[in-house]
């Protein structure tokens, strides 16, 4: 029965991670239709849960409470999904001012199903944010007819994040017509299924926390385990090489730095929303060159010399071109064009290329058609600057209201201290630096005092690591704490700013744990200066701009708060696992201290997968659609939660087995995170974002 298990287990992730790869040639329909809604899809599960339950019988488990929710609480998920699944209906309703609707269209079949009650709008309106294009909200007034002759008509409002329950049927703002006067609404009617799963959720949150408090279980042994007194640490090696910026000042036409100063703080609209003239000078030059500076000019000085004198700057080589191949068509010699040389004459040279390009279609975007779009985008830039449409001015008329000074000052502060670069390249350094005092250590103690080097030191080395820790975690957290007081919200919607959050956590964990395991600084040092440094040398938009009406939920922020944490304690078990193979001795010890970590990190996983899955049916009605992010989140759940299963899996009590696992199992994380972000797509990539 074991082995039966483990194949049908196996195969089901193996079967998750092929539909994911499916659905990027056959489409989301196609898988949806033969895999994930089929009946032999959901008889796999249920034959899973079957065999679960008989060796869980078998084993008599049933006196250990916590265990036994947290297994049955997967089990009333797993109903309540099936229950949604065969009675739930879905559908939409279109509203227009002034009509009175009483069905919907069906999804599952095009049908109209009859609702118990009218639904008219009464008015739709869009909210924007002040100054700009953006929409804040959605917001539709309808008026409830009721076909009881006890309730008279009311009048209520859907907007994002704002569910109108009715009868047990729960409407969404979906969409809106062109012109702004009709709603579309997204409509589930589930009264059976959402409460079941959502019971299923808090029984999974209740059962986690008796695991981790319960004096019968794992949890509290190895917290009590007399060899992980002694610590736990990891190793990574890495070259660094420092970014050196030289400027040189040449004799162009711009604005004297007198002048430029002065209008740094001056406020625009950008980017959707108000910010310091700096701002946008700053990213305007930064997306043309790369750098914030310009031969020793500022952001301000070359916006405006390009404002005064255009005829001059359109042969500066400014503009960064990063592929060879385009490089060469242009006959550039080096890695930066002028904006002429991207004409000839009144011939715009890159448009004659990308139509060459897209001639033959691939289906897939080309590296040469990427650079193209690249090197498109920043011609834009300069053309809309000369025109006069990239800088919006703030109306006269007071419509908009002003930054307070504060936030000029701290968004000015905030570009001025390049936090990001200055904190990888500081935390690479003390990283390297206290991996080699590790190794110091350990060669220079004798083979009877091979604990030495894991025992906690109070040398001034341990002293230097611990306020180096501090000043990195204060210094990090004024950078996030002034993106989070610039954009009034918590920097979590993109990808750069959830690998910042990921940075900060893997710094307060390491000030958690280097009391208790004092060599597991250049642990924390290492991984989150590599998750700054890929932040930093990554194409991800480090701009503030507003959330989407449909992010502004605080579940969200909960949701990939959980999730960042788990993958910091996933990837400080992956590199402990790394240790473990180099200090073979050690491995034992190690393996405990990856067990111990094992339970919060799964659990905020979890805990992070479900938060997520509420705030998908808050918003638009369905809490779980298979979207790749969700399934390769599930895969990575499901991967963990095995190594769980030491008493009856004989080769997880095995130190080098373990490791060599997590290891493995990291390489869900890296899919989870980056491949599905980068490679698959959906409806959680940002990888545009």
């Amino acid at each position: 029965m074991k082995r039966l298990l483990i194949l049908l287990y196996s195969g089901l992730l193996a079967l998750l991670a092929t539909a994911t790869l499916v659905e990027q040639v056959e489409g989301t329909d196609f898988v949806e239709q033969v895999i994930y809604h089929s009946f032999w899809f959901c008889s796999w599960w249920g034959a899973i849960v079957l065999l679960l339950v008989a060796a869980f019988m078998k084993r008599r488990l049933w006196h250990r409470l916590p265990v036994v929710l947290l297994h049955a609480s997967f089990l009333v998920i797993l109903i309540g999904g099936l229950i949604t699944f065969l009675c739930g209906q879905k559908g939409l309703v279109h509203l227009k001012p002034g009509t009175k609707v009483g069905s919907f269209v069906a999804s599952s079949n095009g049908q109209r199903d009859t609702l118990p009650f009218t639904l008219q709008l009464d008015s739709f309106k869009i909210e924007y944010y002040a100054g700009t294009d953006a929409p804040s909200n959605y917001r539709s007034f309808i008026r409830i007819g009721y076909l009881s002759p006890d309730h008279d008509e009311s009048v209520v409002s859907v907007s994002m994040n704002n569910v109108l329950s009715c009868r047990g049927y729960r409407f969404y703002q979906s969409s809106f017509d062109p012109e702004g006067k009709g709603s579309w609404l997204s409509v589930n009617y589930d009264p059976w299924g959402i409460p079941i799963t959502y019971g299923g959720y808090l029984l999974l949150g209740l059962s986690m926390l008796l695991l981790l408090v319960s004096k019968k279980e794992s949890f509290y042994r190895l917290l009590r385990h007399p060899m992980l007194r002694k610590g736990g640490t990891f190793i990574v090696l890495l070259c660094i090489t420092p970014c050196v910026t030289e400027a040189s000042r040449q004799s162009l036409p711009v604005l004297s730095r007198h002048q430029a100063d002065s209008l740094a703080s001056r406020q625009v609209i950008y980017q959707d929303r108000v910010v310091p003239f700096n701002t946008l000078a700053r990213d305007f030059l930064l997306k043309i060159s790369g750098k914030t500076s310009y031969r020793g000019l500022t952001a301000e000085q070359v916006i405006g010399g390009w404002l005064l004198r255009p005829d001059v700057w359109q042969n500066e080589p400014m503009i960064v071109i990063k592929s060879d191949e385009l490089r060469r068509r242009l006959n550039l010699s080096s890695t930066s064009a002028r904006l002429v040389d991207l004409f000839d004459g009144q011939t715009y040279k890159l448009q004659a290329y990308w139509a060459a390009e897209t001639a033959n279609v691939s289906g897939k975007q080309s590296v040469l058609e990427k650079a193209l779009v690249e090197t498109d985008e920043k011609v834009g830039l300069i053309l809309m600057l000369q025109k006069g449409t990239l800088i919006r001015p703030l109306p006269s008329d007071g419509s908009v209201k002003p930054l307070s000074e504060s936030k000029v000052q701290a968004e000015l502060l905030y570009n001025r201290i390049p936090f990001s670069k200055w904190l990888f390249m500081f935390n690479l350094s003390i990283g390297v630096f206290s991996f080699l005092h590790l190794l110091y250590r350990y060669m220079k103690s004798k083979k009877s005092e091979l604990s030495s080097p894991l025992t906690p030191s109070r040398s001034w080395s341990r002293l230097f690591f611990i306020l180096a820790l501090l000043a990195a975690t204060l210094f990090h957290l004024l950078g996030y704490g002034l993106r989070w007081y610039i954009g009034g919200r918590i920097p979590l919607s993109n990808g750069y700013e959830t690998m910042q959050f990921l940075a900060l956590c893997t710094l307060f964990l390491s000030g958690i744990f280097c009391r208790r395991f004092p060599f597991i600084f250049p642990f924390g040092f290492l991984l989150s200066g590599f998750t700054l440094l890929v932040s930093y040398l990554g194409q991800m938009n480090p701009q503030i701009s507003p959330l989407m009406p449909v992010l502004v939920s605080p579940w969200l922020s909960a949701h990939v708060s959980f999730i960042m944490m788990s993958y910091a304690l996933f990837a400080f078990m992956m590199l402990n696992g790394i240790l473990a193979l180099f200090v073979r001795h050690r491995a034992r010890m190690l393996m405990l201290l990856s067990r111990l970590l094992l339970f919060p990190a799964t659990f905020f996983l979890g805990a992070g997968i479900f938060m997520g899955a509420v705030w998908a049916n808050v918003s638009w009605g369905r809490y779980w659609a298979w979207d790749p992010k969700e399934v390769w989140a599930l895969i990575s759940f499901m991967v963990y939660s095995v190594a769980f299963h030491s008493h009856s899996l004989s080769w997880f009590r095995k130190p080098l087995c373990f490791h060599l696992y997590m290891i493995g199992a990291f390489l869900t994380i890296l899919m989870t995170y980056f491949g599905v972000n980068y490679l698959l797509g959906g409806m959680h990539s940002y990888a545009n974002s």
